[in-house]
């Protein structure tokens, strides 16, 4: 990139649902340490009720192909990207005035090889670096007392209803002559509020949230302004009495113009992705997870699609 681019009747049941839900509980930390820019991250559990004290360490590998990154405003066209991201997450729940609440931290890093075609000529390039560190507050406010594991076996999930902040923090790799970027040279703040309720193997979610981006003083010699961005997500997952579950997972989002020394841009995006997940523990404590997703409309970039492989052990 050398030129300017771009819920159960049966106790039995019962059991090994809060079971699982101890064990697997984490998020796709990808989509919420690397593009949650746009707002398109695909988090599944995220309000999830699991006990107090609970400690989930993952790591992941995260493929991605297509347009990610194309910025409207510019003549470029056949834009295509591939971007191979490892990413470590660390996530502790803890008790604050009697309700559940968790911190998580996100880092990644990334290799990205590109290619586009500017004024009918082919250019191509490659970014390698950490990505933007993300930090997610939240706490649970009806439906998901702080329980420690002996209380937590006998309680009964119904409707959870959380809120949370997550913060963009700009530590990835940026040069401020490249328009296209590992980091973002900026902060980012998303207050979310997320609905969760289980009915017998089924698990179903629903979160809303409004990224707030800062200035950055330092695009292309210019300021680069970036209006809200809009996101809505649902999932529903599945769950066997082998302790496997599989998910489907959908997300909205819109928004996001850009203005580039007061001058605004056809950049508003409007997209909608759809994706599905599967889990199986392969040990006490260890699970593996996979996803893939893709566009299913796409108006203005971000038409793409990703794969992903991920490890976590949870302990006490």
């Amino acid at each position: 990139f050398n030129t300017k681019l771009v819920t159960n009747s049966s106790e039995y049941m019962v059991r090994i649902f809060f079971w699982l839900l101890k064990w697997q509980f984490s998020v796709l930390f990808f989509f919420f340490g690397v593009f949650g820019v746009f707002g398109q991250d695909l988090e599944p559990r995220v309000y999830a009720n699991v006990p107090k004290g609970l400690n989930v360490v993952a790591a992941g590998y995260v493929f991605m192909n297509g347009n990610v990154l194309t910025d409207p405003s510019l003549p470029i066209k056949d834009f295509t990207l591939q971007s191979h991201n490892m990413a470590v997450n660390y996530i502790r729940t803890f008790g604050m005035a009697d309700k559940l609440a968790r911190i998580q931290v996100a880092l990644p890093f990334t290799f990205m090889d590109g290619s586009a075609v500017i004024s009918d000529q082919l250019v191509t390039g490659s970014r390698t670096g950490f990505a933007d560190m993300k930090v997610r507050f939240g706490i649970n406010l009806l439906g998901s007392p702080a329980l420690d594991k002996s209380e937590f076996r006998s309680f009964e999930q119904k409707t959870i209803l959380g809120v949370s902040l997550v913060t963009s923090i700009p530590t990835g790799r940026y040069y401020g002559d490249k328009q296209v970027n590992i980091g973002t040279n900026r902060w980012a703040f998303k207050p979310e509020i997320g609905v969760s309720k289980r009915f017998a193997h089924v698990y179903a979610e629903a979160y809303g949230g409004m990224w707030f981006y800062t200035d950055n003083n330092d695009y292309l010699g210019k300021k680069l302004e970036q209006k809200p961005t809009y996101s809505l997500q649902a999932h529903a997952s599945y769950y066997f009495k082998n302790q496997m579950w599989v998910g489907f997972n959908t997300t909205w989002f819109f928004g996001g113009r850009t203005i580039t020394d007061g001058v605004s841009d056809d950049s508003q995006i409007d997209n909608w992705r759809v994706g599905g997940t599967f889990s199986t523990p392969i040990a006490k404590g260890q699970s593996i997870r996979f996803q893939y997703h893709i566009g299913a409309y796409t108006n203005n970039g971000l038409n793409y699609y990703a794969l992903s492989a991920v490890y976590q052990y949870s302990f006490f």
